[in-house]
């Protein structure tokens, strides 16, 4: 029988577009191996939706709000139909930047020093001795994110617009010098680790997804020690929170730091990027998974209780 797929994209977050490209790509790659895909833009009225869909399995490309928060896998466990990536716990926690970092610290893992603060004290004085990051407690892709430098006298005002939409508290990070690092865990294994280079100001949300908007180079051209401590990080960061399925974990690496010591991990990423341009479907092909198989493994390794 002909496994049917409902593939969930779009929903209400800031990465709304780049959720719909995602599932675009993946649901025409099901399709090609001859799935049967309902394509479901996420509404309010998505447990009706899915009721009268009836899939055998969900295949979750949402980022951010409600899809990588756990609220859309709470909802898929109650309707009993199977779903990819992350549960319900390891995607709140890992969405929550603050307590991941806690958890993720406790495991080993290196993290940044921070402050948890309200917007607006952030705005009124600087937090900590720039250059620093300022960034939303609970968004992906670099939405909302400042870099903080010696040249800038005050904290950016934008945090202070009254259509701010990116909760009261943000988080207030050492910044961290060198090199961008992203490696990717399919299952317990990790992938290989991609530099990249933006071409733009810093990786923002312009630089993930827009063509050109920064290189990746691949393998990265970092020290074999690094290369592989990075992917160990991955892993140990993966299995820390509890994540199932693809993630990916951001790395920053300051190369003047002693052997391994200036590896640093920003965040894990439960609902990775699965566009044209997204760094895992290429990281898997550079492993000898093509997108196509990589889309068809995320289905037959979706479960309930994750």
């Amino acid at each position: 029988m002909t496994q049917h797929v409902a593939v969930l994209m779009g929903g209400w977050s800031a990465e709304r577009e780049v959720s719909l490209r995602s599932g675009k790509a993946c649901a025409d790659a099901l399709e090609r191996q001859g799935f049967r895909v309902t394509r479901v833009d996420v509404d309010r009225d998505v447990a009706n939706v899915l009721k009268a869909v009836k899939p055998d399995v969900a295949l979750n490309l949402l980022h951010g709000r409600p899809g990588e928060d756990g609220a859309i896998q709470g909802l898929l466990e109650i309707l009993a139909i199977p779903y990819t990536h992350s549960g319900v716990l390891a995607s709140a926690l890992a969405m929550q930047k603050d307590r991941a970092k806690v958890v993720l610290r406790d495991a080993g893992v290196p993290v940044p020093h921070g402050v948890l603060i309200n917007r607006l004290e952030a705005a009124r004085a600087h937090a900590l001795e720039r250059p620093y990051v300022i960034k939303p407690v609970a968004e992906g892709s670099s939405v909302g994110v400042f870099i903080v430098t010696e040249q800038h006298a005050h904290p950016p005002q934008e945090l202070t617009r009254p259509d701010w939409a990116y909760g009261e508290e943000v988080l207030v990070e050492r910044f961290i010098p060198g090199k961008e690092l992203t490696c990717a865990v399919m299952g317990n294994r990790a992938l290989d680790v991609i530099e990249i280079v933006p071409t733009v100001r810093f990786y923002d949300y312009e630089a993930k997804y827009a063509p050109g908007g920064s290189k990746h180079l691949l393998p990265a051209p970092i020290k074999p020690n690094v290369y592989q401590e990075t992917r160990r990080l991955a892993v140990l960061a993966h299995r820390a929170l509890g994540c199932r399925g693809v993630s990916r974990a951001d790395f920053r690496y300051d190369e003047r730091a002693e052997g391994t010591q200036g590896l640093v991990c920003l965040e894990v990423n439960t609902q990775p990027g699965m566009t044209e341009t997204s760094l895992v479907p290429e990281l898997a092909s550079h492993a000898g998974v093509p997108f196509e198989e990589l889309v068809r493994w995320m289905v037959e390794d979706a479960s309930l209780n994750r």
